[in-house]
């Protein structure tokens, strides 16, 4: 008996030992696994659906070469208990990473983002085929729909039914799976805030709606910084003195809506056909923005400069001559309309008459 229980205490002590052993070379092994950065120079994506245990999680960084080996990483994972911490979503690898460092990017929750980038001064039919053209891959009809719901326009806080004005122009940036709604919410509270914390000069009295429809046909009449607060100090002393805008973009809005078609080229029947977006028709402001305005603009509608002028003529660079009355308005038109393009037209070999 007594050499029985000597013979299981030395198998107990082995088979310690042996414990022993393999822990400590399953923790060398591990510390070296941890230590050792792996990968390639290309990018890779990795997606990680909700609900995933640890052990999927490694499973699915095995399978996209972004870790060595799985059932080390899961090891790794289960030692140091990082298995609650991780978080879902999709995440993008770039280079040779060690597990570690592989870990402390799912733990932080920072998800690949998609971006996309949308340009100042662009109608709403403008913009939603560049967020649906997106690497988002959102749907361009139900971005569509969404966008011609008064009840979803309203409740992002657009005073509006339509979203016209209201997306702000920039860069934006979704992780996978972001919804078209959550994109058309967010970028309506762009403008919104734009609107909030612009500077507002004394006296400026106009609504959200009103600001963002002067700063849309500021944005639509200059792409020089500098001048739209001039040019928004001609639009508030004409709104002030009762004068019709008569803003040509207006014009081409409006025929857009009545024929269906965008055109700027302007007839003199247009000019004339009664429209509310016409300013030549019709006074004050139009019933709303005409295309999505930037922070300069928007600014400038807010805290327009102090000054006389009551006219612009383009200079055909891209600036424009101001004018504080008529005669000097005409003036400026035969200058830079009438004898210009007569003379760009005989420069070019047509005829320099009319």
């Amino acid at each position: 008996m007594k050499k029985v229980i000597i013979g299981l205490a030395v198998l107990l002590v082995v088979a310690a030992l042996g414990a022993a052993a393999f822990w400590y070379l399953m923790e060398k092994r591990l510390t070296e696994y941890v230590a050792a950065p792996f990968g390639s120079d290309a990018a890779k994506t990795v997606e990680i659906p909700p609900g995933t245990n640890p052990k999927g999680v490694a499973t699915l960084l095995a399978q996209g070469q972004v870790v060595r080996d799985a059932d080390l990483f899961y090891a790794y994972l289960k030692r140091d208990k990082l298995g609650p911490k991780l978080k879902a979503g999709e995440y993008e690898f770039k280079g040779a990473l060690t597990p570690t460092e592989v870990a402390e990017l799912i733990m932080s929750g920072k998800v690949k983002q998609y971006r996309f980038t949308v340009p100042e001064g662009l109608r709403v039919d403008e913009i939603l085929p560049i967020v649906a053209e997106s690497d988002l891959k959102l749907d361009l009809k139900k971005l569509q729909a969404l966008a011609a719901s008064p009840k979803f326009v309203r409740s992002t806080g657009v005073p509006a039914d339509v979203f016209e004005g209201f997306l702000f122009p920039d860069t934006y940036s979704f992780p996978r799976g972001a919804t078209a709604a959550a994109v058309l919410q967010k970028m309506a509270a762009r403008t919104l805030e734009e609107v909030k914390r612009a500077p507002r000069k004394a006296g400026v009295e106009l609504d959200t709606l009103q600001a963002v429809t002067l700063a849309s046909i500021v944005e639509k009449e200059t792409g020089a910084v500098e001048e739209r607060p001039r040019i928004s100090c001609v639009f508030h002393n004409r709104l002030r003195l009762k004068m019709k805008l008569q803003t040509d973009p207006t014009v081409i809005y409006a025929m857009m809506l009545l024929k269906g078609v965008y055109s700027k080229n302007i007839t003199k029947a247009d000019l004339t056909t009664e429209h509310p977006y016409n300013t030549y028709t019709m006074k004050g402001l139009p019933p709303g923005p005409i295309a999505s305005p930037g922070e300069a603009a928007i600014r400038a509608a807010l805290s327009p400069i102090d000054c006389n002028d009551l006219f612009f003529v383009s200079q055909n660079n891209g600036t424009h001559i101001f004018c504080p009355d008529l005669k000097c308005h005409e003036a400026a038109v035969e200058k830079w309309q009438v004898k210009y393009f007569k003379k760009k037209k005989a420069d070019e070999g047509g005829s320099a008459e009319p």
